[in-house]
């Protein structure tokens, strides 16, 4: 199993493009330098009032298939 742990800021406004699926992909870089892109769907349980933000950690399987996400803080 693979982790790396992102950064996301997104206003309230980009958070809404990614919410109704305007935007399908989110590509972030992680904190060891390495681009990771995953399907938006998996940032809406984090889209609140003032948009996205926190520190995050994504997880993959051995096959690098998404296992899923979750904030460490805000």
């Amino acid at each position: 199993m693979t982790e790396l742990r992102f950064r996301l800021h997104l206003s309230r406004n980009e958070a809404l493009r990614y919410y109704r699926g305007e935007a399908t992909t989110v590509i972030v870089r992680a904190e060891t330098g390495q681009t990771v892109s995953f399907p938006a769907h998996h940032i809406r349980p984090f889209v609140d009032a003032i948009g996205v933000n926190g520190l995050f950690k994504i997880s993959f399987d051995n096959n690098n298939k998404l296992i899923g996400i979750k904030r460490l803080r805000h």
